[in-house]
């Protein structure tokens, strides 16, 4: 069923409990009150009928039978009579002269006991009313058919029908209209969606920058989902045109230097030159590899790593020994100035071998990049978050570049010379990001570079 029709018949539904809840209160409002108004009047008709009948040294029944023929109160085929407490009638008068009423004796002593009782008598609503004195008692009986209430109440039920199904009818067609409008910025987006493609991938969903709505909220957060896709698809694109190029040159080199040496017999100390030759681009082309695959790993999902418990201080213990084994010239400094005393504040829930390899790549930068070839790492852990400052003194980053460095493949300026691939910095990011962590960087150009790697720690 379209949604536009299931909102339309909920609001219908909604319409319909509403009217029929009004309309079920209006009628048994004004029938209650109509009811109460005849047992009112037909009560009263029956006390002032008792005191006439009491007073028959007064009003005789001639008397009576008159003024009941001459009053008008709008109530129709009115029969009043009376009976002693033998139940024989003493009194009877009726509009029309045939017409007479037959009760039970037991209304009769149901009066006398309750004083007052309502009922029914075919199409007249009646009242039976005990009255006593002294040297009277007599149960007076007035019947009448209100045929003004009656009228009043039937035409109240047609208005109130007619006003239901005329209210049900206007919310169908108003509720229909309004969905429709309610749903066209939907339908917008639905076909600004259908013109994104591939090659069209830079266009966005039109946003009503007037109206702050519902509809206004969800363009925009499809534009934001359509920035982050198109993000990635140029990273992707960029890493994979990169890697690509990263891959083939040592491979071209190997193909070349193997086609040269057998193009002819050489010497055997030649054929070691080019054999040494091709071990160094095997042993680049097998970084390279081991790096794109721990790149991958770093770009999956946290699901799939072997999460435990990790403390960042013994990871950082083991960098300066790391550091000395990659290149001797290379020196870690640690600063644990403000260690905790609370061994849960150094704990977090991660993969120890990815968090090694992100703060490795970070501290082996700033050794590399450094005159002195020396990092400074301090630690310093907080109620729900690990702090690692990792500064140098190198040459520092140009402002312009800052925003690039996190990008695989890529390569300040300054350092191209330096060997590399460019994937270190972009390595430590995404771990860290998997982690749930974040990583900010300083520099100042010619004075150094500091970067700034935020953990959360683990809730036990």
């Amino acid at each position: 069923m379209p949604v536009r029709l299931r909102i339309t018949l909920l609001f219908c539904l909604i319409v319909f409990v509403i009217l029929a809840t009004v309309c079920a209160t209006v009628y048994y409002y004004s029938s209650t009150v109509r009811s109460n108004n005849i047992k009112t009047r037909l009560t009263n008709r029956a006390i002032t009928l008792a005191r006439l009948l009491k007073q028959s040294q007064v009003f005789d029944r001639a008397l009576i039978h008159k003024i009941d023929s001459s009053t008008s109160n709008n109530l129709k085929d009115q029969t009043f009579q009376a009976y002693d407490y033998r139940n024989d009638k003493i009194y009877s008068y009726s509009d029309a002269p045939s017409d007479t009423l037959t009760v039970d004796t037991a209304i009769l002593d149901d009066a006398r006991v309750k004083g007052t009782i309502f009922f029914k008598i075919g199409n007249k609503e009646a009242v039976a009313y005990h009255y006593t004195n002294a040297t009277t008692r007599i149960v007076v009986i007035t019947a009448a058919y209100d045929k003004d209430g009656q009228a009043n109440i039937r035409t109240l039920s047609n208005i109130l029908r007619f006003s239901f199904f005329a209210g049900i009818i206007i919310a169908f067609v108003g509720g229909y209209f309004f969905s429709g409008r309610l749903l066209q910025p939907i339908k917008q987006i639905a076909d600004d969606i259908n013109e994104i493609s591939a090659r069209n991938f830079a266009r966005r969903i039109n946003t009503n920058t007037t109206v702050n709505d519902e509809w206004h909220y969800l363009s925009e957060t499809l534009n934001q989902l359509l920035n982050r896709l198109q993000d990635s698809f140029e990273t992707q694109r960029r890493f994979v045109s990169n890697a690509s190029h990263e891959l083939s040159t040592p491979l071209t080199a190997i193909s070349s230097q193997l086609e040269v040496s057998l193009q002819k017999n050489r010497e055997a100390q030649q054929y070691r030159v080019v054999m040494e030759s091709v071990y160094q681009d095997v042993r680049h082309l097998s970084k390279l590899t081991q790096t794109l695959l721990e790149f991958a790993q770093a770009s999956g999902d946290p699901g799939g790593l072997n999460i435990m418990p990790v403390r960042m201080d013994e990871i950082l213990m083991g960098l300066p020994a790391a550091m000395k084994k990659s290149n001797p010239d290379y020196l870690v400094i640690l600063s644990f100035d403000d260690m905790p005393a609370e061994e849960q504040k150094l704990i977090v829930f991660g993969n120890a071998e990815l968090l090694s390899t992100a703060i490795r790549n970070i501290v082996s930068n700033a050794c590399k990049y450094s005159e002195d070839h020396k990092a400074s790492i301090k630690l310093q852990a907080e109620d729900e978050t690990i702090t690692i400052a990792i500064s140098d003194k190198g040459m520092g980053i140009p402002e312009p570049e800052l925003k690039y460095i996190f990008q695989p493949f890529y390569r300040v300026n300054t350092t191209a010379q330096q060997s590399g691939f460019g994937l270190g910095l972009s390595l430590a990011y995404r771990i860290i990001k998997l982690h749930k962590g974040n990583i900010t960087v300083s520099s100042t150009p010619g004075q150094g570079t500091e970067f700034e790697v935020t953990i959360p720690t683990a809730k036990f």
